[in-house]
């Protein structure tokens, strides 16, 4: 235990960006060794997509990432594409589907995921050290020594796959932040994404009877849009549409909620008038939404534009003012239910700082920062999974 061994390739974090990496860099004859933290590899990917692992998305594009430099990602996903994954998912025999949207899933189980990661590495002859949370880093002779729980570990190059700082029970640390600004990288601010939305004490209260309810909606906030589905929880709103907003979202900003999805409100509330003059409101309403939610909404506008008036008491003006409450509804979030429960970390290690083409520091050579610890974040349905994969892979060919 007391004498370091040594590697060309020390790969820190067995999650979804390492394995790729660990696996790609022994392919190449690199002697390659990666160190998990945790007692096993690949947890994340375990408990993804309900267990079934959205493990890439057919139109994942630079488009779906955000980055203080959008272009950053551009290079990796360019060359390894979601086809590119897909061909190594369907070489091992594992059966897909998609689901919506281009997001591709395991018919059977997330583990298969992970399993084909491990045997990718070890018919690589990578060598996989669990339980082996990193101490310290430090340079040494133009190479990188390593102590952890596991031993002391030299090598020529580090590539640091350890994510961002979502899901602390999975063994999120932020080591990978205290790395690079150890070695002078500057690290971005980092906040919760793709997280539930939390309520202040009067809107949560406002909505306590509907926990449970959800429907598809369109949602916006800060020229971010997204046709999703919403569900209200005990503690607030959530649902894909949220997660999508929360990566776009500021403490004090509102969501805007399109409670019918994009459809002419307007246009429908005559002609559900002319067909049922005398149904109220929130009777029409429940044709399209959940009852609970279309009641809630009447009792909501108020008066001042005939809230739960009989519709032949709504004249055009009234379904006009009624069309735009209901598709630009106002929602104030409190917070989000922060990185116990969020799928990603936005922010990270500043994409300024390294290589588009290989993800290697640029003033620091032999290190590379690869996956969720850069600065560059997915959309809901696979996109982070895609951006793990090309950044590894394009680590992994050049250490």
């Amino acid at each position: 235990m007391n004498t370091p061994r040594t590697a060309d390739v020390i790969v820190l974090g067995g999650g979804a960006a390492g394995l790729m990496c660990a696996a790609v860099a022994a392919s190449r004859g690199r002697r390659t060794v990666l160190l998990e933290g945790s007692k096993r590899c690949g947890k994340k990917i375990l408990m993804s997509g309900g267990g079934r692992c959205n493990f890439t998305n057919l139109y994942s594009d630079p488009d779906n990432f955000l980055s203080a430099n959008p272009h950053f990602c551009k290079s990796a996903l360019a060359r390894y594409t979601p086809a590119d994954f897909l061909a190594r998912v369907q070489a091992y025999g594992i059966a897909w589907h998609e689901k919506e949207k281009g997001q591709l899933f395991c018919n059977d189980s997330s583990k298969q995921i992970v399993a084909m990661l491990l045997n990718e590495c070890e018919k690589a002859g990578a060598q996989i050290h669990v339980r082996a949370p990193v101490a310290s880093v430090k340079r040494d002779n133009g190479g990188y020594v390593v102590a952890t729980d596991a031993g002391t570990f030299v090598g020529e190059s580090l590539v640091v796959a350890t994510g961002g700082l979502s899901i602390p029970k999975m063994g999120a640390t932020g080591v990978g932040y205290r790395i690079a600004r150890e070695f002078g990288i500057a690290v971005r601010d980092t906040r919760a994404a793709l997280v539930p939305f939390t309520l202040g004490s009067e809107q949560g209260a406002a909505f306590g009877g509907l926990s449970g309810v959800g429907l598809d909606v369109e949602a916006r906030c800060n020229d971010a849009c997204f046709d999703a589905g919403l569900l209200f929880t005990h503690r607030g709103i959530s649902g894909p549409a949220m997660l999508q907003i929360s990566s776009y979202w500021q403490p004090g900003d509102t969501v805007q909620i399109d409670w019918l999805a994009g459809a002419d409100i307007a246009a429908w509330l005559v002609e559900r008038r002319a067909a049922r003059p005398d149904a109220r409101l929130a009777t029409i309403l429940a044709e399209r939404l959940p009852r609970r939610l279309a009641q809630y909404l009447c009792n909501d506008i108020g008066a001042e534009v005939l809230g739960n008036h009989r519709l032949r008491q709504l004249d055009d003006s009234a379904c006009e003012a009624l069309a735009t409450r209901l598709g630009a509804w106002q929602i104030q979030p409190n917070g989000t239910e922060g990185y116990r429960t969020a799928e990603v970390t936005i922010g990270g290690v500043d994409t300024a700082a390294l290589s588009s083409a290989d993800m290697a520091a640029r003033e620091v050579p032999g290190l590379y920062f690869i996956g969720e610890v850069v600065d560059v974040t997915g959309h809901l349905g696979g996109h982070n999974f895609q951006w793990a994969w090309a950044s590894a892979q394009a680590a992994g060919a050049a250490v």
